[in-house]
């Protein structure tokens, strides 16, 4: 099966469908009949065939109420190929864009499901028949790579969570047809990313890497524990065997785990795609996030200090300024209230002084250390954080500075700066 989510969609419309019909005719609707000529030419044989398909024709805008039609539409215009479909079933594909051409194939599959049928009942045998038809014809050509990676340090409430455009986390003891490595841990999530592709087209796991760097870059963000994709996935191809693939990327640390309930769903899934949307590519923002990131695959946080100081500088330092103070200065602006930046930027320029002490072997990763360096990460996701989902101007630095010029004399900009809160 390519479209798990297309089959669950389809068959909720069908049953509704079904329900749906079988009121009409109870209802005095009759299926018209054709008669058809069989057998012999010396003996010919006569019998009737119901016109199904015409049926569920004039009955469109009836079935476009259902509550399930507007997914079943527009999943059906996400395919490859529905013309191909609709060709396959001995009808002219339609004019106009996706949708209208999605209707068509619609009612032409209702058709399909009930064909040579006398009554209107949702019969399994007969709707897997039917949608092995569908994705033959669709599919033809195109090939589907599954892959299935591990997400450290995030435990979610749901069985599943869909993400959006073939990528979902799923708990790990929820996939039936997962290779048993996956499936020990009873609270371990995996990321699920079902891709296809047509010939000439980039291969699934290349169009994977992307879509998985892409999550893990989201869920760094979301959350203070770090989340990420481990170093290994499994994907297969079509029916192919499962095969084991190496992830580029370091080690997590020991943070603790993101529990996401079931009432956060949508707020990740909105921030997913704003993540993915929004990111740059080049620039200072670019190479701030890359540096985070880098700072998050250390094995310990003193070891990520100078990835962070080096985002920091990027997102609020001046090429004018041979030190960090500035830059340290324009974030605590952004991340405290005005009557508690002065502890902030304290708290900010001592981590500083632990890079030169962790070079020289000096400072050791004791819990307050990592604590400490742990808060100066902290302030640069909740920066990039605000600024890819559009709370912050992505000129961070000028906003700093109309801060602390506000700081400096309220009288002049109290009304400029009032709606500025301060990130925690």
């Amino acid at each position: 099966m390519h479209n798990r989510a297309l089959h669950d969609t389809l068959a909720a419309y069908v049953e509704e469908a079904a329900w749906q019909l079988a009121a009409e005719v109870a209802d005095g609707a009759e299926i018209p009949f054709e008669l058809m000529e069989e057998g012999r030419a010396t003996s010919p044989l006569y019998c009737y065939r119901p016109l199904v398909a015409e049926f569920v024709a004039g009955r469109g805008g009836m079935l476009a109420r259902l509550p399930s039609h507007a997914g079943a539409v527009r999943r059906l215009a996400a395919l490859p190929s529905v013309d191909a479909y609709l060709e396959r079933r001995g009808e002219r594909p339609p004019r106009g864009d996706a949708s209208t051409r999605a209707e068509a194939a619609l009612n032409a599959f209702l058709g399909a499901v009930w064909e040579d049928a006398s009554d209107f009942v949702f019969d399994a045998t007969r709707f897997e028949a039917a949608y092995g038809e569908l994705e033959r014809a669709a599919y033809e050509g195109c090939s589907l790579t599954r892959v299935l990676a591990p997400v450290e340090g995030l435990v979610i409430e749901s069985e599943e969570v869909p993400l959006g455009e073939g990528l979902g986390l799923a708990r790990a003891t929820a996939l039936q047809d997962a290779p048993l490595e996956l499936r020990g841990d009873p609270f371990a999530t995996v990321a699920v990313l079902s891709l296809e592709t047509a010939p000439g087209e980039p291969g699934g796991l290349e169009l994977a890497g992307r879509r998985l760097r892409r999550l893990q870059t989201a869920l760094r963000l979301w959350d203070d524990a770090e989340p990420a994709i481990g170093p290994t996935a499994w994907a297969r191809t079509d029916d192919g065997p499962w095969l084991h693939v190496p992830l580029s990327g370091g080690v997590r640390r020991m943070t603790g785990d993101c529990l996401l309930a079931a009432d956060e769903e949508d707020p990740l899934r909105a921030f997913c795609a704003l993540v993915d949307r929004r990111t740059p590519r080049q620039g200072e923002l670019a190479w701030a996030l890359r540096r985070f990131e880098l700072g998050c695959e250390r094995p310990r946080a003193l070891e990520a200090l100078t990835d962070w100081l080096l985002a920091a500088r990027a997102l609020f330092g001046d090429a004018r300024e041979a030190t960090a103070a500035g830059a340290l200065a324009r974030l605590a602006a952004i991340c405290a209230a005005p009557e508690q930046r002065d502890d902030l930027t304290a708290r900010l320029h001592e981590t500083v002084t632990l890079e030169r002490a962790a070079i020289a072997g000096l400072a050791r990763p004791a819990p307050l250390v990592e604590e400490q360096v742990s808060e100066l990460g902290s302030r640069v996701r909740a920066v990039l954080r605000d600024v890819l989902c559009g709370h912050l101007d992505i000129d961070v630095r000028s906003v700093a500075d109309r801060l602390l010029a506000a700081a400096e004399h309220p009288e002049h900009d109290r009304d400029s700066t009032a709606d500025m809160p301060a990130l925690g």
